[in-house]
């Protein structure tokens, strides 16, 4: 656990009332205890109900006031693919845990499978909210204790950044400036921080380390870069603790069963290669479109380093127990080895026991030919080390969750906080 050196009121209520000028007349003699004791029962009456009335009364949460040993964790984005992984790790680590989403690419059921999981008062809440809305975002951390962000709130798909743009810069870079702001203005020094291996672009050599060029060919890796640069810029006279996290692509799930991808409907088309794979395998959709055929790869389909969904937020908790204030972090977050289409295409077939039939298509913008990371500074700084690294095996665990969830996480309209 991470030992923090902010001190907060552990109060939310101290406050005085004043009943000045008022006159209550004694008609009894002096000496009437009976009398006097009325009315100081009158008296404590009344100041409950007026502070009872007041709308700064009320009994403060475990999530509103530091706890010795316990540190809070605000999730954003906590009810997507990786974010709800991560709370789920961060639960069983015995963090408390504050998740907010607008779910406008999240799911709600798997906020509920983790509220069910963790039932315990002060463990885990879920504050429904959207960061462009920065008074609702200084609300959320006036109102709660946070020691520490780990930000995974974004969109996050390379074709449709290049359909929008503007929707990219705003709900990654923007956002990013608006949650900064209030952990500032509320003295909250630890940041982790999801970035991605979009933001190096296309590299000229490959594996690619922590000090190869940014140079994002995407308005996606763009977005990103640009929201690095201003944690980078804000945190040099702030004294943060600040871990920037570029992961490469993400696939798998829960080994357990208890969480996995499930994706609005209609991004399908823009979505995980895994995503597509399974909606084939389960006929969703007739076949898998591969986009690329005549990149300068072995086979002529794009190189990826996929990293499974538990290594990934095992590396996130990492960073956050290694976060040093005053100091910054980066860090390549994958296995170190490619893959191409073609060869996760066939894991896949394997994996799911289906035939998936495939159409090979042009490019794609924006889609680079071959990325994969060297992983070496992340094993010695932080001592991580991917440990899901059979392709199929990945892809099975995320099969099996997508066959028990049909559906999903189901549809619910009903939203708590």
């Amino acid at each position: 656990m991470l030992s923090f050196g902010r001190s907060r009121n552990q109060s939310r209520f101290s406050r005085s009332v004043s009943f000045g000028g008022m006159y209550y007349p004694d008609p009894k003699p002096k000496n009437n205890f009976v009398g006097k004791i009325i009315l100081a029962a009158s008296l404590t009456a009344i100041c409950i109900i007026m502070l009872k009335q007041s709308p700064n009364f009320s009994t403060p949460t475990p999530f509103a006031t530091q706890q010795l040993g316990v540190t809070h964790v605000l999730v954003t984005g906590g009810a997507g693919y990786i974010g709800s992984h991560a709370a789920l790790r961060l639960l069983k680590d015995s963090y408390r845990v504050t998740i907010v989403d607008n779910l406008s690419r999240g799911n709600l059921g798997a906020v509920k499978v983790l509220q069910e999981l963790f039932p315990d008062y002060g463990r885990l809440q879920f504050i429904y909210a959207d960061l462009g809305d920065a008074k609702s975002v200084n609300k959320i951390f006036s109102e709660n204790a946070f020691d520490a962000v780990m930000h995974f709130a974004a969109v996050a798909y390379v074709g449709e950044s290049t359909l929008d743009p503007l929707k990219y810069y705003h709900n990654i870079t923007s956002n990013t400036l608006t949650v900064l702001e209030s952990m500032a203005a509320h003295g909250v020094k630890t940041l982790i921080y999801s970035s991605t291996c979009a933001t190096y672009g296309e590299p000229e050599t490959m594996p690619i380390t922590e000090e190869t060029p940014q140079a994002p060919i995407n308005p996606y890796g763009k977005a990103k870069k640009m929201a690095e640069e201003i944690i980078l810029d804000f945190s040099k006279d702030s004294k943060m603790a600040v871990m920037i996290l570029r992961y490469f692509n993400v696939i798998g799930s829960d080994p357990e069963g208890r969480l996995g991808e499930a994706p609005r409907p209609e991004l399908r088309e823009h979505g995980r290669i895994s995503g597509a794979c399974f909606d084939a395998a389960r006929g969703i959709i007739s076949g898998l479109k591969v986009k690329g055929t005549d990149y300068k790869t072995h086979d002529g389909t794009c190189i990826r380093d996929y990293i499974d969904v538990t290594d990934l937020v095992d590396a996130h908790v990492k960073a956050l127990e290694k976060a040093t204030p005053g100091k910054v972090g980066i860090y390549n977050v994958g296995t170190g080895k490619g893959r191409s289409v073609k060869e996760f295409v066939e894991a896949c077939k394997k994996a799911t026991g289906v035939d998936i039939k495939v159409d090979y298509l042009p490019r794609r913008p924006g889609d680079y030919a071959e990325v994969f990371s060297n992983p070496t500074k992340i094993k010695n700084e932080l001592n991580w080390t991917a440990q899901h690294t059979d392709l199929q095996e990945s892809l099975e665990v995320a099969w099996r969750w997508q066959k028990s969830h049909v559906n999903g996480y189901g549809n619910s309209l009903v939203m708590s906080s």
